[in-house]
């Protein structure tokens, strides 16, 4: 049975928005019977280290439950754990019968984008499981990388350098994980083009242990091959007759000087200039007979 707790608030701003209609907080803090709870489905976090379950559990032993877990109701006494699995898993392993807890109510969606965000702000991830978060949250909880940056609290490059790991080969985000290589080696090899050049250079690492200096100073040579440049000049110029072509198609249609600014990525954005309050309101009524 879920019982009334004095503790405080806590967890009420993890997520700002992530719709009323869909998450509504039951109560405070209660006491939920331990052994009415079950495992979140959604857990993104797939390994827990034995050794500092232990510690916590020895905290808990010591000083009580601190932060509460938060949990969704399932149905009468009985609960589906949404965040806090490794405060659960020590208060079961102390033998706790209780533990204080915020109940809510979430449908699925909800429930799986607080996991995601709340297991993205703890310290012991490592970097391969921050950005599987990341790339979670945009597919399945439909979240553009900007809403993203808002909701975790960190900027759009950073998220962009995370998800940007995920593109490397699979030994070599094992190394991640497993603490082999930093994370400005790993940044550093993604920069590489060729599979197997990342895997040699990550071998080199491993055996030499290079500074992420080193290894910059590796892949600027390996990317500065005569053959490469001659690619990336070549890849360019193809670029630049690309754009030039679209660019005079869209100055043409919108009657305006049209700017492209692409970098050597081929990111950028596209520039529609106005002079007069008319012309913007001419401009957008063309966007607005294109349901833009």
């Amino acid at each position: 049975m879920a019982r009334k707790n004095a503790l405080g608030r806590g967890l009420g701003a993890l997520i700002e928005d992530a719709g009323k209609e869909n998450l509504e907080q039951v109560g405070s803090i209660n006491e939920v019977d331990i052994d009415n709870i079950e495992l979140n489905p959604f857990q993104p976090r797939s390994r827990i280290n034995e050794e500092g379950l232990v510690e916590l559990a020895s905290s808990i032993k010591e000083l009580g439950i601190i932060q509460p877990i938060t949990v969704r109701k399932r149905g009468h006494n009985k609960f589906q754990l949404i965040t806090g699995e490794r405060r659960y898993r020590a208060a079961k392993m102390t033998g706790l019968r209780a533990i204080p807890a915020y109940i809510r109510t979430a449908d699925d969606q909800a429930m799986l984008e607080l996991a995601l965000v709340e297991n993205i702000q703890r310290e012991d991830l490592d970097a391969i499981e921050v950005a599987i978060s990341y790339q979670r949250l945009i597919e399945e909880c439909n979240l553009t990388q900007e809403n993203l940056s808002e909701r975790v609290g960190k900027k759009r490059s950073t998220i962009t350098n995370y998800l940007r790991l995920l593109k490397l080969p699979a030994e070599i985000q094992l190394g991640i994980r497993e603490g082999r290589i930093s994370m400005g080696h790993a940044r550093t090899l993604v920069n590489i083009e060729d599979t197997k050049a990342q895997i040699t250079i990550y071998y080199q690492i491993l055996e030499n242990e290079l500074s992420v200096r080193r290894v910059e100073e590796l892949v600027r040579g390996l990317n500065n091959k005569p053959g490469k440049t001659h690619d990336k000049v070549e890849r360019k110029q193809r670029l630049n007759a690309e754009y030039t072509q679209l660019q005079n198609h869209l100055s043409k249609f919108f009657e305006t000087n049209v700017q492209f600014r692409v970098n050597e990525q081929g990111h950028g954005k596209i520039v529609i200039p106005f002079e007069s309050g008319e012309e913007l309101e001419r401009i957008l009524g063309i966007l607005d007979k294109l349901n833009v």
